[in-house]
């Protein structure tokens, strides 16, 4: 099994030795993938990776996709910058056995309806394409613009195991396409996570993203390599008047150089943190707040009916210079928990 997966993850590394393109190492090529999902977890600002329970786990940790006992699917939209950008994910989960667990999850990004003027830019003497802009005739033929897409797709097959009451592992194959006007990109990656409970209550969970880095190979023939980041947290539940009160805390580490972008660097490597509270109230009703990696407030609630979740998260982009708007995300999550879908063995 052990050779099976060193095997798996040697992949990238085969084929980056077998191109003859340029090679180099991508900063934030992956951000799109960075940016969250669920609104419980975003809620919380993010801090989930030891947190999570549900299907959004083959996002934030693959291990504990294992934690399920039913069916799960979900769903979610989120409008940004002024509904400039359209962000939304699904995802699938499926357990299977006594202590296995498979997934489905996918990311997309885009921002649609960009005008391109590639085409459009003509010699108003002549009538003829031209492509000088600093020609004295040239001017723009409105009725020669066209609209183009950019749009980044992440596509993550999980699988996850326990291996025994209190520890779980798992890991992710990520597809990636990428595509912005008449260019695309297609890469491969994967992700390695780990869950365990050391005490009551108490819960550990760490997530290696792009271990082996991640290959996305552009169709210009420039190959960009995202660089692994290694999140890690932890979380804690207490029983408060009536409910289940849950503190979090992650840490991202990147080693893509990020240095004044990041909230603490050692020269190449960074330090992101997450912090999140959550107070349930007997399964029901939830309120949940977090500071998230791109210090940002956040605030949620949730909202658990027979079979579906509604959860919704809030937060503000703004600086001193300018106002990039709210940002309001709401998911739903059906758990199909009929006895017919329990995991065999519960």
């Amino acid at each position: 099994m052990i050779r099976k997966i060193i095997l798996v993850l040697a992949i990238p590394f085969f084929f980056i030795s077998q191109m003859n393109a340029q090679v180099v190492w991508g900063k934030y090529a992956g951000e799109f993938m960075s940016i969250g999902v669920g609104g419980r977890a975003l809620g919380m600002g993010g801090a989930y990776v030891a947190v999570a329970n549900d299907v959004t786990a083959g996002y934030y940790n693959p291990a504990a996709l294992a934690r399920i006992d039913y069916p799960e699917i979900t769903l979610m939209h989120d409008e940004r910058f002024g509904n400039l950008e359209n962000y939304d994910y699904a995802a699938v989960a499926i357990p299977y056995e006594k202590d296995m667990s498979f997934g489905l999850s996918i990311i997309r990004l885009g921002v649609d309806g960009i005008p391109d003027t590639r085409t459009a830019l003509i010699d108003q003497t002549t009538g003829g394409q031209i492509t000088d802009i600093n020609n004295p005739n040239a001017r723009l033929d409105y009725n020669q613009i066209q609209q183009f897409s950019d749009q980044d797709w992440a596509f993550y097959l999980s699988f996850a195991k326990r291996y025994s009451e209190n520890f779980y592992y798992g890991v992710n194959a990520k597809i990636i396409y990428r595509k912005i006007a008449n260019y695309n990109a297609t890469g491969i990656g994967f992700d390695v996570g780990a869950w365990y409970s050391p005490l009551d209550k108490l819960a550990v969970g760490v997530n290696l993203q792009d271990i082996t880095t991640t290959l996305v190979a552009w169709s210009t023939g420039r190959n960009e390599l995202i660089s692994p980041t290694a999140k890690v947290g932890t979380a804690y539940q207490l029983q408060f008047l009536g409910g289940v009160f849950t503190p979090a805390v992650d840490l991202d580490i990147r080693f893509e150089n990020r240095q004044f972008a990041s909230e603490f660097n050692l020269g190449p490597i960074s330090f992101d943190g997450h912090a999140g509270l959550e107070y349930n109230f007997k399964n029901i009703i939830s309120v949940r707040a977090g500071y998230n990696d791109i210090k940002q407030f956040t605030i949620g609630a949730g909202v658990k009916l027979p079979k579906l979740n509604i959860d919704y998260s809030f937060a503000r982009y703004s600086s001193s210079a300018n106002d990039l708007g709210d940002t309001h995300r709401i998911s739903l999550m059906l758990t199909l928990e009929e006895p017919k879908f329990l995991r065999s063995g519960n």
